[in-house]
């Protein structure tokens, strides 16, 4: 009886895990698994008597394709660009809004609204506000003086980047703001209060105090931000589709391109697992190089 009893507890919690490691299996580990699988067969549904196992020649196609090396630069750009100011306003936000003052319980609330947002829902409102013939953007420029006839921000090559990228600069600050600021305010005051009697200045208490004791929370956000934007495809789809020319086109719009508009998941997906594998490796790089989890001495 005893021993049945042991292992009735022992068993116990593995039982009580086992729906939800169903569950992650089933909408996590199978799509995975077969993007993987798919990444080696040539898989187009409206040609299915062309499918079949090709081995490596889609990786190869990806290598010897100056789409995919165009794209990847473009990824590169997106993602240094947006994490970078991200950061930047997203800690300017913080500090504002870790000071003392009448109605900060409402700008921090407001501070959620561009967050919670979707992708397709912020494309919607800054389509109006770039929009050539009747955005707001044109409007006030023209007001001020600034613009003399009405600009395409979507459509000019050397505008269009620029453009997209303050939509998404504009939804992604509030998540380094609410990360910084929560991690602000678990900060020992007593370190504080010993810089003030030292006579520390607050841009030196700022550089020598504040940042060491956030590097952390820099880290954590600034890798999971990159791994989001990098896979960033909602909005950039829906304002430009990745146009024009290619101007927009990172490697997530490539994959998106060529599963839906060109049917090919099989190239498609072999697109996605060398982008699984680059992450992967900037990741492993990026938390070894910044010495993430480790104590300062």
């Amino acid at each position: 009886m005893e021993n049945v009893r042991r292992n009735k507890v022992v068993w116990t919690p593995y039982l009580l895990i086992f729906p939800a490691v169903c569950l992650i299996a089933f909408v996590l580990i199978y799509p995975l698994g077969k993007v993987f699988y798919l990444a080696f067969q040539n898989y187009n549904p409206t040609k299915p008597y062309m499918n079949g196992f090709v081995g490596f020649d889609n990786f190869i196609r990806i290598f010897t394709n100056k789409e995919f090396y165009t794209a990847l630069g473009v990824s590169v750009k997106w993602v240094v660009v947006e994490v970078g100011l991200q950061l930047v306003f997203g800690m300017v936000v913080a500090l504002i809004l870790n000071q003392k003052f009448k109605g900060r319980g409402i700008f921090r609330a407001l501070t959620f609204v561009p967050w919670a947002m979707s992708g397709v829902l912020t494309a919607v409102l800054f389509s109006l506000i770039f929009n050539q013939h009747f955005g707001v953007l044109n409007d006030i420029l023209m007001r001020l003086g600034l613009i003399k006839e009405n600009v395409a921000w979507l459509a000019d090559t050397n505008l269009v980047f620029g453009s997209v990228a303050a939509a998404e600069l504009w939804r992604g600050i509030p998540f380094f703001a609410i990360s910084i600021l929560a991690a602000m305010q678990g900060l020992p005051g007593e370190v504080y209060e010993a810089a003030r009697v030292d006579g520390s200045s607050r841009v030196k208490t700022f550089l020598y105090v504040t940042l060491p004791m956030l590097k952390n929370t820099i880290v954590l956000t600034t890798l999971l931000r990159t791994i989001w934007e990098f896979n960033s495809v909602d909005l950039i789809y829906s304002l430009t589709g990745g146009g024009p020319i290619g101007k927009t086109t990172t490697i997530s719009m490539l994959i998106a391109n060529q599963a839906i508009k060109t049917n090919n998941y099989g190239y498609g997906s072999a697109i996605s697992v060398v982008s699984f594998a680059l992450l992967a490796v900037v990741a492993i790089v990026y938390i070894k190089a910044s010495g993430f989890g480790k104590e300062e001495d």
